[in-house]
């Protein structure tokens, strides 16, 4: 045992997730690399136990229609490989809409990838016809300085209610016009809660689903 793990390799890999994927559940993202790096003959390390899987993990899950530049996931090599060969191989594997952007090395006796997410952070696109540029300004200026913001959420397990002011850490305008707006936001995202943009949309007294959610960056606690 102490042989096998002094030959393992933790690749930690920066991918983005396109417009032709977007619609594809976490559950099927995973299944989509499995078979990915199982073709580029990639040496995966297993789990232990009657049913052993690829030591593999994302950040945090993308919800379904969110787009990014910014996803996160940790790979364990049963022997080591150069990230340069793993790009190379992998890439070619990868349908439309999956593109590496880094691969690099992590150490093997780091936190879990999920442990060290604190923040994640959102460009959403609204409609916004109607409704004033100023408007949209001061309803964000009105949730910034909200000391609590009581919010529910209707679940498949059921209403779950929470502080969302808590789960926001920042949240700006950075562009209209006369039928839409740009919103970027930094969102809480760990044990604790993890802000969703639509929440905060709707906290905005903006009704209109966004029309995309791009996620531009993931905080980790190193």
């Amino acid at each position: 045992m102490e042989d096998k793990e002094r030959q393992m390799q933790r690749l930690r890999i920066r991918f983005s997730r396109g417009e032709e994927i977007k619609f594809i559940s976490h559950l099927d993202i995973m299944r989509l690399w499995d078979r990915a790096l199982r073709r580029a003959r990639i040496p995966l390390a297993y789990s232990e136990g009657f049913n052993p899987h690829p030591k593999m993990s994302l950040a945090v899950p993308l919800a379904v229609g969110v787009t990014s530049e910014a996803e996160l996931m940790d790979i364990f090599l049963a022997r080591p490989a150069s990230p340069h060969w793993f790009t190379a191989a992998v890439s070619q594997q990868l349908p439309p809409g999956i593109k590496i952007l880094g691969v690099y090395q992590a150490a093997l006796n780091m936190p879990s990838l999920q442990s060290q997410v604190r923040y994640a952070e959102y460009r959403v696109q609204l409609e916004t016809t109607g409704t004033a540029a100023r408007d949209v300004e001061s309803a964000v200026a009105a949730l910034l300085s909200a000391e609590h913001l009581p919010w529910h959420h209707q679940r498949d397990t059921g209403q779950r209610s929470y502080d969302l002011r808590a789960l926001v850490d920042d949240l700006r305008l950075v562009s209209s016009n006369s039928s839409g707006c740009t919103l970027e936001m930094r969102l809480r995202c760990d044990s604790g809660g993890s802000g969703r943009p639509e929440q905060v949309v709707l906290a905005l007294g903006l009704t209109r689903h966004p029309q995309s959610i791009h996620r531009t960056k993931l905080t980790l606690d190193v």
